[in-house]
């Protein structure tokens, strides 16, 4: 968010939560109104309706988030009058700091905190959800490029690519055929990638799948063909690769290097093992 989140700021906003009996959390809009520094509770109003259209805008029903209700307040002498309250959710209260006076400073810390929890949320919820189809999918499909990127290492070191630096070039060409030009470190920086970070592991899917045809039909033209020469083995690689690129550019597909990065496979084993 571009803002330091003070100690006070987050105390202030913790201090104003609300947990229910089934643990979930909430804030009122006239406590949150208070401590965002609106001394007209009706400007808050406004703001609060903002949200809600943007919430409504987004296709999230804005009733599960902006619950009214009313309650009792003392007005001194032992009287209380009723006032009307709105329950807000966490996203609702996101919402909210989002639409208000973003030159205020607290509203800043505001959007800074509820920015931080809702993330927080999201990822616990991640993490305590089942896998989904695609998912086991590239647990699948990463389990066999490795076989398979094992198998291909050995019919290259047959064609002639022993040493290391050898294979790595060897492995390069096949992806320079796959992505258009481009190597292992071109692709890195293309899709935001770490130096330390295996593109594998990042794939989603369907890229996975085109790599895994990649390295099983180049292991099958190496031991077929009986290639001999790292050289010929590199060619063969790269063809290999630009053929399967044209076989997904024929088919109307997205080409490989301009598929989105998906979260870490070690990430994927890890929810794997909670489920």
């Amino acid at each position: 968010m571009g803002v330091r989140l003070t100690k006070k700021a987050k105390d202030s906003f913790e201090g104003i939560k609300h947990i229910g009996e089934n643990g979930e959390e909430h804030w009122t809009a006239r406590e949150l109104a208070k401590v965002l520094e609106y001394a007209d509770y009706r400007n808050f109003l406004e703001v609060a309706r903002k949200a809600w259209i943007a919430c409504n805008n987004s296709g999230i029903n804005p009733y599960d988030h902006f619950v009214t209700f009313t309650e009792m307040v003392p007005i001194g002498s032992n009287a209380e009058r009723q006032i009307d309250n709105i329950k807000l959710t966490r996203y609702a209260c996101y919402l909210i700091v989002q639409n208000a006076n973003p030159s205020k400073s607290i509203v800043a810390q505001a959007q800074t905190y509820f920015a931080i929890q809702t993330r927080r949320a999201e990822l616990l919820l991640d993490k305590n959800l089942p896998l989904s189809k695609d998912d086991k999918k590239r647990l699948l499909l990463r389990r066999e490029m490795k076989k398979h990127n094992a198998h291909l290492a050995g019919a290259a070191k047959e064609a002639g690519v022993a040493t290391p630096l050898d294979y790595a070039i060897f492995q390069n060409k096949g992806y320079e055929g796959l992505y258009g030009g481009l190597d292992r470190s071109a692709i890195q920086k293309r899709k935001g990638l770490k130096k330390t970070q295996n593109i594998l592991d990042h794939m989603g899917s369907t890229e996975l799948a085109a790599n895994l045809f990649r390295a099983t039909q180049t292991e099958d033209k190496l031991r077929r063909d009986n290639i001999k020469g790292k050289d010929m083995a590199n060619r063969i690689h790269k063809e290999v690769g630009a053929k399967v690129r044209q076989t997904i550019k024929d088919l109307g597909g997205t080409m490989p290097e301009n598929l989105p990065v998906a979260d870490s496979i070690k990430n994927l084993k890890e929810k794997k093992k909670r489920n």
